[in-house]
C-alpha cells in the first residue's frame, strides 16, 4: 500500500512466496533447459525487502536477518540492485536490508521474489517508471521465476519462465506450507525427472483449455492440479510423500510439492479447516509450518 507521503529516499516492499498449482515440466530446449508450464499463486508468507537511497556514496550495502544466506554480491536482491543500476545508467549508494521468513531452498520462490522486490522498490525510488514487461526483462537474467512476481498474484508460466500471462483466480483459500527442514537441490530433481520417465507427457486438453482462458476459478484449478517433480522427489524422500498424505487426511482440497520442493502444501476453503490441519505437525521437530491466505493483488510497498 502506497502512504499520502511516501518517502522519497526509502522503501520497503513485500517479497510473498508462491506455490505452483500446476507444475508441468515439457521437452528440453536446446540451450539445455526445460520448457515448464505452470499455473503459479502468491500466498502470504512474505519476506521484506528495504530499501535506502544513499546520495553521497557509490557502492550497495546488503544486510541480512539469515546467517545462512550469503550478503554479498552472489545474492539475488545484491544482483538485481545492480542490474537496474545498470539497466537505468545511475550511480548513487544503496542500503537494503533483507528480512526473511519465507524459507531457502524450499520451492517457494523466496530468493526469486525478493530480486523482483527490488527491482520494484528501484523503480519507483528511482522514478524510472518501467511497466511490468520492462521490469521481467531485468528479472529474467536473474532466475526463472522473478518475472512471475511482477505480474502476481496469479498467472500462467511458460517456456523458461519468461512468458508470464496474469490471470484472474475467483476467490481466496488457505494453504498450509508444511517445510520438512531440508532442502531439494533443482539439478538433481531434473536430473531424477529425466532419469525415471521414459517420455514426457504432454499437456491434458483440461490444461490447454486453462492455458486460454483469462479468469478461472480453484475448482477448475484443483480438478487438474499435479506437479512433474513428485514422483522423483519422493521416491527419495518419502517424508515428503507422508507430509502429502496428512494434509489430504485432514480435509485438503489438493496437497503438492512446490516447485522442486521441498515445501509441501494444502490447499482449504478456510482457516478453521486449515489451522486443525496445521496441528498434527506442530510437533514434528525441525518442521516449520505456516498457514497462510492465498494473494488477491499484486506486491506492496510502504
Amino acid at each position: 500500500m502506497i502512504s499520502s507521503q511516501p518517502s522519497p529516499s526509502e522503501i520497503t516492499v513485500f517479497a510473498p512466496a508462491k506455490i505452483n498449482v500446476i507444475l508441468r515440466i515439457l521437452d528440453r530446449r536446446p540451450d539445455g533447459f526445460h520448457n515448464l508450464w505452470s499455473i503459479m499463486q502468491t500466498v502470504a508468507l512474505e519476506d521484506e525487502v528495504q530499501i535506502r537511497l544513499c546520495a553521497d556514496r557509490q557502492d550497495i550495502q546488503l544486510r541480512c536477518d539469515a546467517a545462512q544466506l550469503a550478503a554479498d554480491q552472489s545474492n539475488l536482491v545484491y544482483r538485481a540492485a545492480t542490474v537496474v543500476l545498470a539497466q537505468a545508467r545511475q550511480s548513487i549508494g544503496l542500503d537494503i536490508e533483507l528480512r526473511k521468513r519465507i524459507p531457502m531452498g524450499a520451492g517457494l520462490g523466496g530468493g526469486s521474489s525478493d530480486a523482483a522486490a527490488t527491482i520494484i522498490g528501484l523503480n519507483r525510488l528511482l522514478q524510472l517508471e518501467w511497466s511490468p514487461t520492462q521490469m521481467a526483462e531485468v528479472g529474467q537474467s536473474l532466475g526463472s521465476d522473478v518475472p512471475f512476481f511482477l505480474f502476481a498474484p496469479s498467472a500462467y508460466v511458460a517456456g523458461r519462465g519468461e512468458t508470464v500471462q496474469p490471470i484472474v483466480v475467483e476467490g481466496v483459500r488457505w494453504v498450509v506450507l508444511v517445510n520438512p527442514g531440508f532442502g531439494v537441490n533443482t539439478k538433481w530433481a531434473y536430473q531424477e525427472l529425466a532419469a525415471t520417465r521414459t517420455a514426457v507427457t504432454p499437456l491434458s486438453t483440461v490444461q490447454q483449455e486453462l492455458g486460454r482462458q483469462s479468469r478461472v476459478d480453484w475448482a477448475q484449478l484443483v480438478a487438474t492440479a499435479e506437479n512433474d517433480f513428485e514422483a522423483p522427489v519422493f521416491a527419495t524422500h518419502e517424508k515428503l510423500r507422508e507430509i502429502k498424505r496428512s494434509l489430504l487426511d485432514h480435509g485438503a482440497e489438493i496437497a503438492l510439492l512446490s516447485g522442486s520442493g521441498a515445501t509441501v502444501f494444502g490447499l482449504f476453503a478456510d482457516e478453521a479447516r486449515a489451522r486443525l490441519a496445521q496441528a498434527q505437525f506442530m510437533s514434528k521437530n525441525g518442521m516449520k509450518i505456516f498457514v497462510v491466505p492465498t494473494c488477491s493483488g499484486p506486491l506492496v510497498w510502504r
